[in-house]
Formats: structure tokens, sequence, C-alpha cells
């Protein structure tokens, strides 16, 4: 029986090569793999229904070969493990050859079955074991084709080569698209991970800045306010006459204010950062000097100690932050000092390290990858009056400075001396 080199059917893809994804299969996936279970079924119902049309002597043998066929391969669709397995796979599409091989040795129109397992090997398989697999597959269509034919014409050679390299094309461009699938699918879940992130970092951020904001306004306005009263009515109570009928009702006053006062200066404790609630700005920027990884940290105190309002020493622990942040995120440093000095009129920060570096120029004018952590620090800075530089050169490390002026005293002159000293 004589048959025409068999036509290049459409295109039917399978999902990527490999294990099939533990995820549930998409939309898709499920409508290809139904596409190819048609296809096959077709192709055998066709061999049988043209064997039994024709009257063909093996007739029989035709349909058992069918039926085979078919049974094997709607086993391995059933078998979880050749889908987990490729030895399992491998073992599978093993069994569809010889089950192949046995059509096409009684059946010219079994070298149609060539064209949906040239995309389970692509698919079972790795790449380049599946393309191997693809080339035997469509010799044997060709050999099965010859065996049944007379003659050997042009397309009994071209369909099955075309037929597998259409197969081949198809699975890499499938392929391609479900990698680019893949990774946007993981951008949106990271995107959608780092929103949230970025959201609970907002809100902490604001609370944050409210306590300090809260802490800021308490400390210059109420706490300043009450000290300067106390420190009012001790020296009118010093001006009045020993006996004076008004002396008890100024004690009164001044020791309200004094009660007042120790209320708002714990509503400042109470709003300050974590970080300075227990010690002093040397002790949280020592703490922070011992809990950065993979670096060393070294600090140093230099001058004597003031106690700094709450809003510098927010600052300039935010910065000491921020600069160390920077220096384990870009710097590739293996060392880093952070200086807090003292000076009569100013208190300066410094952070060195000895890492990589950069040039400021670009930093300063966007062009590259800096973020908003120099601005920032250089916003805080500025907000209280102070200097923020930064001095850095590739392969030359970075020095972040910041010095903020000391805030001056109440202008007390006027009192007593033990009342100046009390207020300081």
């Amino acid at each position: 029986m004589t048959s025409a080199a068999p036509p290049v059917p459409p295109a039917v893809c399978a999902p990527p090569a490999g294990p099939a994804p533990a995820r549930a299969l998409t939309p898709v996936s499920k409508v290809l793999k139904l596409c190819l279970h048609a296809l096959l079924l077709g192709l055998l119902a066709l061999a049988v229904g043209r064997a039994v049309a024709d009257s063909a002597p093996r007739t029989g043998w035709v349909v058992a070969a069918c039926v085979l066929l078919a049974s094997v391969y709607a086993a391995g669709v059933r078998a979880p493990a050749v889908h987990r397995s490729p030895r399992a796979g491998a073992l599978w599409l093993a069994g569809l050859g010889a089950a192949w091989a046995g059509l096409l040795a009684v059946s010219p129109d079994g070298l149609w079955i060539a064209f949906p397992l040239y995309f389970l090997e692509l698919h079972l398989l790795r790449l380049r074991w599946g393309v191997a697999a693809v080339a035997v597959t469509a010799c044997a269509a060709i050999g099965g084709f010859l065996a049944h034919s007379s003659v050997a014409t042009p397309g009994a050679f071209l369909g099955p080569l075309l037929g597998g390299a259409v197969a081949v094309a198809t699975v890499l461009g499938y392929q391609a698209l479900y990698r680019e699938s893949e990774r946007r699918r993981e951008l949106i879940e990271e995107l959608i991970t780092t929103r949230a992130e970025l959201a609970a970092a907002e809100r902490s951020a604001g609370i944050l800045a409210e306590r300090e904001r809260l802490a800021r306004e308490i400390h210059d306005t109420l706490a300043q306010g009450l000290s300067s009263i106390q420190l009012l009515l001790r020296a009118a109570e010093r001006a009045l006459p020993e006996g004076a009928a008004a002396r008890p009702h100024i004690a009164q006053a001044r020791e309200a204010a004094q009660d007042n006062l120790a209320e708002a200066r714990r509503f400042v404790r109470a709003l300050t950062p974590p970080d300075l609630e227990h010690g002093s700005l040397a002790a949280a920027l020592e703490r922070l000097c011992s809990g950065v990884p993979g670096l060393r940290v070294r600090f140093s105190l230099s001058g004597r100690p003031r106690v700094l309002p709450t809003p510098y020493e927010v600052a300039l622990l935010r910065i000491a932050q921020s600069a160390l942040a920077n220096v384990v995120r870009h710097a590739r440093a293996g060392r880093a000092e952070i200086t807090l000095t003292f000076m009569d009129a100013s208190v300066t920060l410094d952070i060195v390290d000895d890492g990589q570096g950069f040039d400021p120029s670009s930093a300063a004018s966007g062009s590259g990858d800096g973020g908003f952590g120099l601005p920032a620090m250089r916003s805080r800075a500025e907000t209280l009056g102070g200097l923020f530089t930064v001095e850095s050169a590739p392969e030359q490390g970075t020095a972040v400075a910041v010095t903020l002026p000391l805030p001056l005293p109440l202008p007390l002159d006027h009192l007593h001396h033990s009342d100046r000293v009390e207020a300081l």
C-alpha cells in the first residue's frame, strides 16, 4: 500500500522539559496537554479506521498494535512517577517507542504517531537527549514509510524531518516564553513582598518620626518653659524679704513647676528612640558598633561629654546607623571607625571606613547608584543647623562627618550662680 509523504501537522507544544512544577498547572498548560492527548488518540483512530475501511490483510494486527500503544500511553499519563522521575519518563518513552515500532511494522499510517512522540521526547528528556530522540524517531518514521512504499519521494524524507524541526523549534520557543513568564511571576511576587515591607517600614518610620517630633516639642517648649519658670520663681523668692506673705505661695509654685518639669522629662524619655532609652548617645553608638555583622567597627569618644537635646542625639544616632548601613551594603570594607567629639561650641560625628570608596560628585548629581542614604543624612544635619560632609575616592575609603552647633544656654546672667548650675 503506497502512501503519500506526510505533511507537517499543526504545532503542539508541551510544558518545559524536566520534572513538572510542584504548583498546579496553568490553564494554558492543561489545554496543551489535552491537545497532545487528542492528537495521539486521533492519529491512532485514523490508523484503525483506514485499516478497517481498506480491509487490509493485517487489520487485526493494526487494531491490536493501536490498542497496545494507547494502553501504554494511558498508563504513562496516569503514572505520577513518569512526571517526577526522568528515569521513569525515559522508560515510558522506550515502551511507547517499542509499541510504535510494532504499529509501524504493520501499517504505514503508524508514521503519523511520530509527531506527538516528538513533543513527548522533548518534554520528558533533557534537551540534548530529547533532540537525539527526535532524530532517531524521524529516521524510524522515514524507514517505516520506505518499507511500505515502493517509491522513494522527497516528501518521505522532508515530512518527518521538517516535523521534527518544527517540534524542536516550538518547544524551545515555548520554554523561553515559560521561563520569561516565571521570571515575571517571581518579579511580581517580589514586588508585592517589597511593597508590604515598604509599607511596614513607612509605618514604623512614621511612628518613630512622630515620637521624635513630640519629644522635641516637649523638650523645646514645655520642659524649657517650666525650667525657666522654676528658676525665675526661685530668683523672685530670694528677692523677697524674710517673712513676706508671698514666699509660701512662690515656694508652692516652684515645687509645682519642678514636679511638672520632671513629668515632662519623663515624657521625653518615654518618646526617645529605643536605642537611647537605656543610656547616653556614646553608649548607644558603642552598642551600634558591636552589632555590625561582617565588619570590625571601633568607637572612640573625644572631649568632655555633654548632655545633648533629644533631637541632636536622635539625629547623630540615625546618621551613624545610616552610614554604617551604607558601609556594609556598598563599601566592601573590612574596618570602620566612629568618633564622637565634643568641643566647646559644637559636637562632631565622624564615620571612616577602608572600603572601595566612590565619587561623591556622581552621587550628588544622581548619576551613580546612590540611594536616599546620603541626602537623608544631609537633611538631618542641616535641619539642626549643622554641616554634613563626605570625602571619598575610588579605592581610598570614605569619610562621613557631621558637625552640629551646641545649643546656647538660657540667658540666666541675672540669676544666682546656684540657679544657673541647676539649669545646666
